[in-house]
């Protein structure tokens, strides 16, 4: 039998046909549904890729801040001022009389006691002066005697009304004249004795010689070139001008600490003496008196010291580090980040600057997060990231100092950072890390 598919003429069975179209069809349905199913998945797919895309780029625009926050201020402080030691008494002291130096007796570092003989002056033209001054009043005294005679004489003839009483009044005056002429003659004599007691340079007080200028020979004259400086070097003096601001804390008897470079480590103990009843308007500061004592005289006169000043303060101030400070044209701000992670600027009001460290007066409040460092990209009420920022604690030396030293050096990844008045910080670990 033959096969009619074979034959070309052969017609076809029409129940085949229609499975085949049916199997076709079959086909095109699930190459469709298949089409769909991979569309619709390359559209979730896509639709997931986009939405992580979108979370990937909010979380990197999200900017990374470090904070931190402010601690209590101390309510004792300190004010140092720089000063100079001086003698409690100090002078310089001249020669009154013109002369030569005959000889001096003290120099430069002696101890001397009051009255002691410093140096003598040799004048002789003085001591012709001295003797024609007394050999004057002698004359004098001569003339008193002859008017005083002829005073009274010229009395007993007035008795007997042999004289006028015109001439005896003359001779009334020429006794007054001898006697008024004999006392300067006498306030002379005493003047030029004196002169020559001040041939001898003595001591006004006990002290020590800080300067000599006397040289034996050397011409001098009264109220010349100064010859010694004395200075009684115990107790000390210094005087201090303290500022305004710390002005009204200083009080007579307070006890306040000195130091001196070529003593590093010591310190001396002083009392405020005197202060001024109010400040100068020239400088803004009042004058205050110490008394320092120096009983074994190892502290100089002159010498450069540092007087430091223990003061209370009644403000209770909030240091913070001086990174989280923004200066501007409308006065000094911080960057603070509040409950929801958002950027907030807040004018403070400064105290004083302890250098890595200032004071803030009002503005903020202990628990206000500080942003350190921040950036001038920053803007209010922009969302950020926190991080807290870990002081580094002391480590005591040991095996793994070195280690530790290790782990805070920074990394490549630090260098484009923007630096802050600490090291940059190690990176916080999640229970560290606060958002």
């Amino acid at each position: 039998m033959t096969d009619l598919n074979e034959h070309p003429l052969a017609v076809a069975d029409p129940d085949r046909s229609q499975r085949t179209v049916a199997k076709t069809r079959r086909l095109v349905v699930y190459g469709l549904v298949l089409l769909a199913v991979g569309g619709g998945a390359r559209f979730a797919f896509n639709y997931q890729q986009a939405l992580a895309l979108e979370h990937t780029t909010k979380e990197s625009l999200v900017r990374n801040v470090i904070v931190t926050q402010a601690k209590e201020g101390e309510l004792k402080r300190n004010a140092a001022l720089p000063a100079t030691l001086r003698g409690n008494t100090e002078t310089l002291l001249y020669a009154r009389s013109n002369g030569y130096i005959a000889a001096w007796h003290k120099t430069i570092g002696d101890q001397v006691k009051k009255g002691e003989l410093l140096a003598v002056i040799d004048a002789p033209e003085q001591d012709q002066e001295l003797a024609q001054a007394k050999a004057t009043r002698e004359q004098v005294k001569a003339r008193l005697t002859l008017a005083r005679t002829t005073a009274e004489r010229w009395e007993a003839l007035r008795q007997q009304d042999g004289v006028s009483q015109q001439e005896l009044e003359e001779k009334r005056g020429a006794q007054a004249q001898a006697q008024a002429d004999l006392a300067a003659a006498d306030a002379n004599v005493k003047r030029l004795e004196q002169l020559q007691g001040f041939r001898r340079i003595i001591a006004p007080f006990a002290g020590v010689i800080t300067k000599r200028n006397a040289e034996v020979g050397q011409l001098v004259t009264a109220g010349g070139k100064e010859l010694f400086a004395l200075s009684q070097t115990d107790p000390l003096r210094l005087t201090v001008w303290v500022p305004q601001i710390y002005a009204s804390d200083i009080k007579p008897g307070k006890d306040v600490s000195v130091t001196l470079n070529e003593f590093p480590g010591k310190k001396f103990t002083a009392s405020i003496e005197h202060a001024a009843g109010g400040i100068d308007p020239l400088n803004r500061s009042r004058q205050v008196d110490i008394t320092l004592p120096n009983p074994d005289g190892k502290l100089l006169p002159g010498a450069y010291a540092e007087v430091v000043i223990g003061l209370a303060s009644g403000v209770k101030a909030l240091v913070v580090p001086a990174s989280v400070l923004i200066i501007g044209s409308d006065g000094p701000k911080v960057a603070t980040v509040n409950g929801e992670g958002k950027i907030a600027f807040q004018s403070v009001k400064l105290g004083r600057d302890l250098g890595r460290e200032v004071e803030i007066l009002s503005g903020v409040d202990r628990e206000a997060k500080l942003v350190v460092s921040p950036s001038d990209l920053l803007a209010e009420g922009e969302t950020v990231k926190t991080e807290i920022l870990v002081a580094k604690a002391d480590k005591a030396p040991g095996k793994n100092e070195g280690k530790e030293a290790a782990k805070d050096k920074p990394t490549s990844d630090d260098k484009g950072s923007k630096g802050t008045d600490k090291e940059a910080p190690k990176a916080p670990a999640a229970s560290e890390r606060k958002t």
